[in-house]
């Protein structure tokens, strides 16, 4: 029979390789020189865990090669639940990260039930790999915020062409006036009240580069960026951008978005934050802080920078 593993480190070490492989798509020997290992060893390493069946459970349903930190991070930020992926040098960690979610909704989303998401490269892809699941569990989708174009693209690319609830205005507009009266009429109302409820609520974590999708997307100017963080920005969550204690700081921009703001959110429940990068360790800890979330999708170095950075 094949020799079954030993200890916690080497299921560990077996559910990095059957990340790499089967979801980042790595040859053996790529993975090999990724963990040091050889080739011979993961191929070893691959035939114990279909055997097993750690590989069908581990990354199908849980991604448990990080257990550890999952465990420190619920601890140390009371989390409600937290997913950390193993570390990769090789794929985009937007792309991990938002299958990594998308995977974590797939295991938690029941038949009927709603989602509501936020906007961004990391959740546009997890509204991509959700659609298949999402036609056939009749699960509604709602948005937290305008910005009607950002969504389409994701769920035209998704076939996820049902039950899809997005509030019919542009992100950020012209004036406060028309941000107040959009949010004010009857249907945008009750459409942003029904994402509130929803039974999950799935949020990206921007950072203040000239890269952030806020500058990239034409929001605001990349000039800003400097001014933002000299005046105490640490990062955005729907376009608000709050602090180091992840409290919103109140800049001219706020007035002129249309959707939910973070008193909203972190008022709500179930609201999961996915990112992940080195960029992103400031504004996911600031997140925390101020306890946005209450769940967290991210990837292993973030995870242990998150873990540094709180206990330094």
């Amino acid at each position: 029979m094949m020799e079954q593993p030993q200890s916690a480190t080497d299921d560990a070490l077996m559910a990095r390789v059957a990340w790499l492989y089967y979801n980042d798509g790595l040859t053996q020997s790529e993975v090999g020189d990724i963990l040091n290992i050889s080739r011979i060893k993961v191929s070893r390493l691959l035939d114990a865990g279909r055997s097993s069946g750690l590989i069908q459970v581990r990354i199908n349903s849980r991604q448990q090669g990080c257990l550890e930190l999952e465990t420190r991070m619920r601890q140390q930020f009371d989390l409600s639940d937290c997913r950390v992926i193993p570390e990769s040098s090789v794929a985009d960690v937007n792309l991990r990260v938002g299958q990594a979610a998308a995977q974590y909704l797939m295991q938690k989303l029941a038949p009927g039930e709603t989602l509501s998401v936020g906007w961004g490269e990391t959740i546009t892809h997890s509204i991509r790999m959700l659609g298949h699941t999402a036609q056939e569990r009749g699960i509604g989708l709602y948005s937290l915020t305008g910005g009607v174009q950002t969504y389409v693209e994701g769920m035209r690319e998704a076939n996820w062409h049902r039950n899809i609830n997005i509030i019919p205005a542009p992100l950020v507009v012209s004036t406060p006036e028309l941000a107040r009266a959009l949010m004010q009429e009857p249907s945008i109302a009750a459409l942003m009240a029904q994402a509130l409820e929803a039974d999950y609520k799935l949020v990206g974590i921007g950072g203040l580069s000239e890269s952030a999708t806020v500058v990239t997307q034409g929001y605001i100017p990349a000039g800003e960026i400097d001014p933002l963080r000299r005046g105490g920005a640490r990062g955005d969550i729907l376009c608000r951008f709050y602090d180091r204690r992840g409290q919103d700081i109140g800049v001219p921009l706020h007035d002129r978005v249309v959707g939910v703001d973070l008193e909203q959110l972190r008022a709500s429940d179930r609201v999961i934050g996915a990112a992940g990068g080195p960029s992103k360790t400031g504004p996911i800890l600031s997140a925390l802080r101020g306890e946005i979330l209450d769940i967290l999708v991210t990837d292993e170095p973030t995870a242990l920078a998150l873990l540094d950075a709180a206990e330094a």
